[in-house]
């Protein structure tokens, strides 16, 4: 999508504080982390939300969960994390382009931070 600014970082048209890319997606540094350590991974193929996530686009949820691991040890998060996704208006979703939180480096509550 032209408007989509997570489109626009996969692109390359923005810049972002990358940690890892490769040909299907891109993870970067959140601008406004909630945490010591809040990665965003991004799918490159603009997907809206997990409601939009189908038998033809589900290779992509697992290809980004086989690389949060290696991330997250490169990050020093070797004590755990959390990752999160959110989901439309009410899910508090700010960018309509599916994304997942790597959230971590301080002990996390039971709720979001």
């Amino acid at each position: 999508m032209s408007d989509c600014v997570f489109c626009k970082i996969a692109a390359g048209e923005i810049p972002s504080n990358k940690v890892y890319e490769d040909d299907r997606i891109i993870a970067f540094h959140d601008i406004n982390p909630m945490t010591p350590v809040h990665v965003l991974f991004v799918p490159k193929e603009h997907i809206c939300c997990a409601n939009a996530i189908n038998e033809d686009n589900c290779d992509i949820v697992g290809h980004i969960f086989s690389k949060i691991p290696a991330v997250a040890k490169e990050l020093g998060l070797e004590n755990g994390y959390r990752v999160v996704t959110n989901c439309g208006k009410e899910g508090c979703q700010s960018v309509m382009h599916l994304h997942f939180h790597l959230l971590g480096g301080k002990q996390l509550g039971v709720g979001m931070g």
